[in-house]
């Protein structure tokens, strides 16, 4: 087994949630230069988190539903305007059609040019 695979540089460190404020006591070797004092009146370095289990939406139970039926509308306009559009394009590039000219008729044959 490896020797001094784990880091030996473990304190206790305050994690603080942004969203709600809550405040989180465990060890952790991240560096930190800030402190703050913590509810048992310590002071301990402090690292702000944007999101962690007190806040998370799928932890608190506060998740959000998705708008599928706005989602589809709004896909089904951009897909009619673009179709529109693509017409549009279309035709606005298209040549008019030449007249055509009364077609010749083919010349007669004469015999077969092939001679044995």
């Amino acid at each position: 087994m490896k020797t001094a695979l784990h880091p030996d540089n473990y304190r206790t460190v305050v994690f603080e949630d942004l969203n709600n404020g809550e405040q989180f006591l465990t060890r952790s070797t991240v560096a930190s230069d800030e402190t703050v004092k913590h509810k048992d009146g310590n002071t301990y370095p402090v690292v702000k988190v944007h999101i962690s289990a007190a806040s998370h939406p799928f932890f608190t139970g506060q998740e959000k539903l998705v708008d599928i039926e706005g989602r589809v509308d709004k896909f089904e306009k951009r897909r009619v305007a673009a179709a529109a559009a693509k017409e549009a394009r279309a035709a606005k590039t298209a040549k008019p059609a030449a007249k055509k000219a009364p077609a010749k008729e083919a010349p007669a044959k004469i015999g077969n040019l092939k001679q044995n």
